[in-house]
């Protein structure tokens, strides 16, 4: 065994064990924590706990290898990219006014709303409800 000590619980130990301590050590914890915070985790585990245990990694490597198929990779100009990444539309204009997005503001409504900020303001502003139905219903269309 070890001879340098250890500083365990702001006690020094030797690495020698001392039974009396360590059954003073699980008498305190048993009285603190009750009976099962000093089992041995092996007592309760059986054959039927095993085999559902060995189910539930099956499941969940079965799980991650389903998403892993998904983010299926793809090499552009030397790096590997997510397929999603690449299918996505990048908008620059404003379907509704042909207007350049230009700010942050034009981006969180053309997200939200399908239009920059300037429709925002002149058509959905106060008619939310009613622009996101007509949005669903492929009816939006602003003038100029």
């Amino acid at each position: 065994m070890f001879s340098e000590p250890i500083l365990f619980c702001k006690t020094i130990y030797n690495m020698e064990k001392d039974w009396n301590k360590i059954a003073q050590l699980e008498k305190a914890i048993s009285a603190r924590y009750g009976e099962e915070a000093i089992q041995n985790p092996k007592k309760e585990w059986d054959s039927s706990k095993e085999d559902d245990y060995l189910e539930q990694v099956k499941g969940y490597t079965k799980k991650m290898r389903a998403i892993h198929e998904q983010e299926e990779k793809v090499e552009v100009k030397g790096f590997f990219m997510s397929k999603k990444l690449l299918n996505r539309e990048i908008r620059n204009n404003c379907p509704n006014c042909q207007n350049r997005l230009r700010t942050v503001r034009d981006d969180i409504y053309m997200n939200k709303y399908e239009c920059c900020e300037k429709c925002y303001i002149n058509y959905v502003e106060d008619r939310e409800e009613q622009w996101l139905s007509a949005r669903r219903l492929g009816e939006n269309k602003c003038h100029k």
